[in-house]
């Protein structure tokens, strides 16, 4: 383990543990620098940033996951080092939140069409004081046993293709870039290879003021890894990775701190905040 874990989330988003147990569980294992970086929202950030007071080796970088749209598929786009007290940014996000709960009803009734039928106070209870999303829904799905794993209720019924799917709010990676700069943050490429051409995503977003990619992510192949690699080094980019662990499914979920992201990593991005003198230390 090389002690860096930069995409994770807690229950202030779609993760099982609180911004607090998250930090502890990471501490407990042995990390260094992880990145709490919930969707759509920043709720979870003091907390983490209090809880990570109690231990001296372990640095917590404040971040966001924005999701955002591109045809044929999605774009997410984290906000490394974000301001996370900044009123503008709290009200786009609270927008998006907005926006999903509607969504995520409307697949619940749309899931009720084909048979599966849930309560959707039982899905507001599973998110808790989190942003309600589509693993909410899973996870009601699989209480209900109508899929063997969460894995099933994207492939089978809420991913892209899936007949209970609903468009939500619309956002381009750009806007996401811009807002994340904003807010005083670095944007940063997640998981490109779940995009089709991530070269020419990473293209437009690199004069959009894109600083970095993120090459080490689950299940990625040392080909994939040096692809990406070699694709921040044409665009003069950083590279990040982490696990995006959420903690939902043991089977399926990646555990924290197991994806092999070099220290040179964090500290870079570290650096560039450093360098662009955004706030390191809350």
């Amino acid at each position: 383990m090389s002690g860096v874990d930069l995409h994770l989330h807690s229950n202030a988003s779609d993760g099982r543990l609180s911004p607090s147990d998250l930090v502890k569980k990471a501490a407990g294992v042995g990390l260094h620098v992880i990145a709490l970086a919930d969707h759509d929202t920043v709720n979870g950030v003091q907390e983490a940033l209090d809880t990570a007071r109690q231990f001296e080796s372990l640095q917590v970088i404040p971040c966001v996951e924005i999701s955002t749209d591109i045809e044929g598929g999605e774009v997410h786009i984290l906000g490394y080092f974000i301001d996370y007290k900044n009123p503008d940014l709290k009200t786009k996000l609270a927008e998006f939140r907005d926006s999903r709960e509607g969504r995520a009803e409307k697949m619940v009734s749309k899931l009720a069409g084909l048979g599966l039928k849930l309560e959707w106070e039982r899905v507001k209870q599973i998110a808790g004081d989190g942003s309600i999303g589509r693993p909410h829904i899973a996870q009601a799905l699989l209480e209900k046993g109508y899929i063997p794993s969460l894995r099933e209720a994207f492939s089978w019924y809420i991913g892209q293709d899936g007949p209970a799917f609903v468009e939500r709010q619309k956002m381009t990676p750009v806007e996401a870039v811009t807002m994340v700069l904003k807010a005083s943050g670095l944007p940063v490429m997640a998981h490109p290879f779940t995009v089709n051409d991530p070269e020419a995503v990473v293209a437009e977003l690199a004069p959009a003021g894109l600083v970095g990619i993120e090459a080490y992510y689950t299940n990625s192949s040392a080909e994939q890894i040096n692809k990406l690699l070699r694709l921040a080094n044409k665009h003069k980019l950083i590279v990040t990775g982490g696990s995006d662990y959420h903690g939902l499914d043991d089977g399926t979920d990646t555990p924290l701190g197991t994806i092999d992201v070099p220290m040179s990593a964090a500290e870079n991005l570290i650096a560039l905040a450093r360098e662009r003198k955004l706030v390191c230390d809350r």
